[in-house]
């Protein structure tokens, strides 16, 4: 298994990367976490994820191996294929899909483009354990959290805002200030909208 490649950065695209080792082109596949984290230097490392089929050998890369980690929990999960994977750390961070695994929030994982229902229910019932026994995340502090932010979320929803910017404004305030108050988060994402 190759577990990571570390060369010139030949090609950058938000899909893929072309790393140049030693004379070789390895053409990888990124996700968009990965490829808004890749600096725009000639040497780069990046750690992969072989998957080999009957019919192809397909290279993933991540930024960091807490992703890599998360690409694979994903991909154990009945249903969830490498591009559902890729598809989930394109939309969401590593520490939003482990957070949200871990408090059952269905709504995020369901929010990512051709994730349903009963899919988004899957993977967190498979994964909700392992999440927590892996990371060590304390239930209780994150489910405070999400309290929190979902109260900021309806208040900013009463005044009147889009509930899709108000979400994004919202996530980045409690990534930021993982212990913010609901006033705090309320006013900051105010001052953004």
């Amino acid at each position: 298994m190759i577990t990571h490649i570390q060369g010139k950065l030949v090609q950058k695209t938000p899909t893929h990367v072309i790393i140049d080792c030693n004379g070789i082109g390895y053409f990888v596949n990124i996700s968009l976490h990965t490829f808004s984290q890749i600096p725009d230097q000639e040497a780069i490392k990046v750690f992969t994820h072989l998957q080999v089929k009957e019919d192809s050998h397909t290279l993933y890369g991540f930024i960091s191996s807490a992703e890599r980690e998360i690409f694979r929990l994903l991909i154990s999960v009945s249903g969830i294929g490498a591009n559902t994977a890729r598809t989930m750390l394109s939309s969401l961070t590593p520490k939003q899909i482990r957070e949200g695994i871990a408090v059952g929030d269905v709504a995020l994982i369901q929010s990512v483009k051709g994730i349903g229902l009963k899919t988004a229910q899957r993977v967190i019932i498979d994964l909700k354990d392992k999440v927590l026994k892996i990371y060590d995340i304390d239930e209780t502090s994150l489910s405070q959290n999400n309290t929190n932010k979902d109260e900021a979320l309806s208040a900013l929803e009463v005044l009147g805002f889009m509930k899709k910017q108000s979400e994004r404004i919202v996530e980045k305030i409690v990534i930021s200030t993982p212990d913010a108050t609901v006033e705090f988060i309320i006013k900051e994402a105010l001052k953004n909208l």
